[in-house]
């Protein structure tokens, strides 16, 4: 994505002829070498005359009769090899060409003075870029251009302010950064990779220059809407700690009392200095500790870590930023607040005397940008046309499409007709469309969108939607965008229809008489139509028996003796559906329920596609335990294993897909086998099998597998505490690393984040607890999991905070102790005595001080 690419590597225009019909009469800079009767086709579809401006979308390359062959080569090369999805070098194979996408304009410009009283031209510019909703403005433009002054030079003038636009500046994100990113509605998620740009991308209004000393803004407000932070209350200690000598000396009498009284506990592991990573040290809770502690949402600490400061750079820091409080502003429960009302009613605004003043441009005052997007302008003749370009987007996802508005269509009616087959009624009659529509796509079954009498920009629109959908929304599989023809027409149907698993979007109602299609969805009526003989040119093939030797190998279900035959699990999964008659808890379509509901809730477009990654994930995890007890192996999975533990030897922790109980997972085996076994004979499985080893190989979490482990601490009701304690043992030693916290953060189920990781820290066993501490610790030490820190509710970050400053003190302590100190000196982090008799019996201070064990989340 250099500056210096070339973002546009053809520009093609096209004009309908009264007696020649389409003809494509340029092609800047040079020909592409394919038919052009074609490419005209393409870019005029079947009535454009009626509609004043259309979109269409094509691609190139993808077949031998769409592959271009220009006659000079091009600046870039056209061939790359494979990667994986998200690190800008996914695609095809090394010896394939590289897909171009093709975004074209029509327009019908009306004027009497011509035959037939209107001129239709179209404009196409060619790309590899899959983002190429970007280049809408400057078709716009470009279109205006040409009718005004119909020559080649407008061509080579899109060309060249194309080519222009400078996006070096824009951070290239990783596939689990791109997951994280698009996970997250916050507009200031990974701002710290925007920092190389200095005042380019300021997150504020009227920013100073560094150096200066903005003023530290405090509300005042009464008890009820208290506005105050942590640090806000640490400041004010600190400038005003001559002032409160006498009362600091007294707490600190009182905290050394406390601790003589907390010696029973003294199991916590210790820290080499005071101001170690995972100690809650002053430099570390600036800013983004005060998000931790009360949910302040408005700034971080992106001082690097090997930059600890003392108290009064932490003041300088924070003097440089201005806290202004979140617009979800919530009740404090920090002692800060009424520390803060004390001064509160003095001061409206507090500018912080400092020394040496730290100032990064990009801890925000104000938002006016949003770090989803790389915001850029391009000149194009004398107009500024401003560019975001998306940065997580997978090469899987074209174009601006919409996932709402195909479930909205076709779930409005349900209208699904034509027999009933097991590659895609995995729920039988009852089966949703859309899961209709998800398993034709997985097994490679050929798919029409038809759109009579409808722009062909909608029909090209469902037909990326639908892609996305298959794919996870790019994240999970590929493999559906060199099979799609966003629009595809009659003069090139023998070609596209020549390619297996197509997936094509068409205007003309011919397409669906031919009957060369297994599922045609019509955007008119939102109906879905199986095709008659569906079972003949798609054979549904016997599955292999999932019998009791092989889960009993695997460890994760037991072996039961009314469990031996696949007769057997036929008449369990049978007698499951009549029982569950009244309550179908199918899941797929408990799925789409959630789906629907929340989108009959106004939730936006970002979170229907994170649940459509997750439940992609969930089937790929599914058919790897699925290949695994058929085969005795998996290819692009963990092994299914069980939590184990014996005496003498290290307790193994579980790995691949886990379940409540037995039955839901035969049941959900048996239910989907056979698009389990359609889907392995695709390109999609293959390409996975490539890039999972490629993900192990790269990955930077090893030995255990993650989501198995999330999944466990998330719905397991009797947990083991040894499991527990393995659990968060496992994650605090082996997630440490930048990459290793992001790809941690990227497994994190959507909509949950760290909360139910937060219950650890009010379990019964006290290592659980320790270890769940240094994770967050660990988590803080980088802005991306401040944000999430920040989403615990406040009951969590109050445990949190609480047992790291217990923790710290306990190390300080032993230094003391150590260096044969007469007695202990307090942190300015520690708590007053008033935030330690606002801790409730069962909490971890109350633990401490009482030496009882309180109730455990697990």
């Amino acid at each position: 994505m250099a500056g210096n690419a070339n973002h546009c590597s053809f520009v093609l225009l096209a004009e309908f002829h009264i007696l020649e019909g389409a003809q494509l009469k340029y092609q800047f800079p040079q020909p592409l070498g394919v038919d052009e009767g074609v490419l005209a086709m393409s870019m005029l579809p079947d009535g454009a005359e009626t509609q004043l401006d259309d979109w269409t979308i094509f691609f190139l390359n993808q077949t031998p009769f769409n592959t271009i062959s220009p006659v000079l080569a091009l600046d870039t090369p056209e061939v790359k090899t494979v990667g994986l999805p998200g690190d800008g070098n996914d695609g095809h194979d090394g010896d394939r060409p590289e897909l171009l996408c093709v975004l074209n304009l029509v327009r019908t410009k009306h004027d009497k003075s011509l035959n037939r009283g209107a001129q239709v031209l179209a404009l196409a510019i060619c790309t590899r870029h899959p983002f190429i909703q970007i280049f809408k403005p400057f078709l716009l433009m470009a279109l205006d251009d040409y009718f005004s002054d119909p020559s080649q030079d407008c061509l080579a003038r899109l060309f060249d302010a194309v080519n222009s636009m400078d996006l070096s500046g824009a951070p290239i994100l990783t596939r689990h950064e791109k997951l994280v990113m698009r996970s997250s509605e916050r507009k200031d998620i990974f701002v710290e990779k925007f920092s190389h740009l200095g005042t380019q991308h300021t997150w504020g209004h009227g920013s100073s220059a560094i150096g200066s000393r903005p003023i530290l803004q405090h509300k005042s407000t009464n008890s009820n809407e208290s506005y105050s932070s942590f640090e806000e209350g640490i400041m004010l200690r600190n400038r005003d700690r001559e002032k409160y000598q006498d009362e600091s000396k007294n707490r600190r009498k009182d905290s050394q009392r406390g601790k003589e009284k907390m010696d029973p506990e003294s199991g916590l592991p210790s820290l080499p200095t005071a101001h170690a990573q995972g100690s809650p040290s002053d430099s570390s809770f600036s800013l983004g500790g005060s998000a931790v502690w009360v949910g302040d949402e408005t700034g971080l600490d992106l001082v690097p870590k090997d930059k600890g400061g003392d108290a009064s750079s932490v003041v300088s820091l924070i003097g440089g930023s201005t806290l202004v409080s979140s617009s979800k502003t919530r009740r404090s429960m920090d002692a800060s607040s009424s520390s803060s009302h004390a001064h509160g009613k003095e001061q409206t605004y507090r500018q912080l005397n400092s020394h040496n003043t730290h100032f990064d441009t990009h801890i925000r005052q104000g938002v006016v940008k949003d770090t989803h997007f790389y915001h850029t302008t391009v000149a194009y003749k004398d107009h500024q046309l401003p560019i975001k370009m998306p940065l997580s987007t997978f090469p899987e996802e074209v174009g601006d499409y919409s996932l709402i508005t195909l479930i909205k269509v076709f779930s409005s009616h349900q209208l699904l007709s034509g027999p009933v087959h097991p590659h895609l009624h995995t729920n039988g009659p009852q089966t949703h469309p859309i899961i209709v529509l998800f398993n034709a796509l997985v097994t490679g079954k050929r798919i029409i969108f038809l759109g009579h009498k409808r722009p062909a920009g909608e029909v090209s629109s469902f037909v990326l939607s639908a892609c996305a959908l298959g794919s996870g929304c790019g994240a999970v599989l590929r493999g559906f965008i060199e099979r799609a023809f966003p629009y595809a027409n009659l003069e090139n149907r023998d070609e596209w229809e020549s390619v297996p698993a197509y997936i094509a979007g068409v205007t003309n109602p011919i397409f669906e008489a031919s009957r060369a299609w297994d599922l045609l969805l019509d955007i008119s009526t939102g109906s879905v139509t199986v095709a008659k003989d569906i079972h003949t040119t798609c054979p549904a093939t016997a599955t292999v028996g999932l019998g009791g030797p092989l889960i009993t190998r695997s460890g994760t279900l037991k072996a039961e003796s009314s469990i031996g035959s696949e007769d057997d699990i036929a008449r369990i999964a049978k007698e499951g559906s009549k029982a569950d008659s009244g309550k179908d808890n199918n899941a797929d379509k408990v799925f789409i329920e959630d789906i629907r509901a929340a989108i009959e809730d106004h939730f936006g477009e970002s979170l229907v596609r994170m649940r459509f990654t997750e439940y992609v994930t969930r089937f790929v995890r599914l058919a790897s335990r699925y290949e695994e007890e058929i085969t005795r192996d998996t290819t692009f999975g963990f092994p299914s294993a069980p939590f184990s533990e014996s005496p003498g030897r290290v307790s193994k922790l579980g790995s691949g897909i886990a379940f409540n109980d037995e039955a839901t997972c035969l049941k959900e085996l048996v239910a989907n086998a056979h698009r389990i076994e359609a889907w392995r004979k695709t390109n999609s499985y293959t390409y996975l099998a490539q890039d999972y080893t490629k993900h192990q190989a790269n990955s930077a979490i090893k030995g255990f597998d993650v989501l198995h482990q999330l999944f466990r601490l998330r719905y397991t009701k009797n947990m083991l505490d040894s499991e527990a304690l393995a659990i968060m043992r496992s994650l605090a030693e082996g997630i440490k690393t930048y990459d290793q916290v992001v790809e941690f953060l990227a497994s994190l189920p959507h909509g949950g984040g760290l909360l139910y990781l937060g219950f650890s820290l009010f379990h019964q066993k006290e290592a659980v607890r320790d270890h769940t501490v240094n994770l967050f610790n660990q988590l803080r030490a980088y802005p991306v999991g401040v944000l999430f820190l920040q989403a615990l509710n406040h009951f969590q970050r109050y445990a949190y905070v609480r047992q790291a400053h217990i923790k710290e003190r306990k190390v300080l302590a032993e230094q003391n102790h150590e260096h044969r100190q007469p007695h202990f000196t307090e942190s300015v982090y520690s708590m007053p005595n008033t935030f330690r008799s606002r801790a409730h019996s069962n909490s971890v201070a109350s633990v401490v001080g009482n030496n009882q064990q309180g109730n455990g989340a697990f």
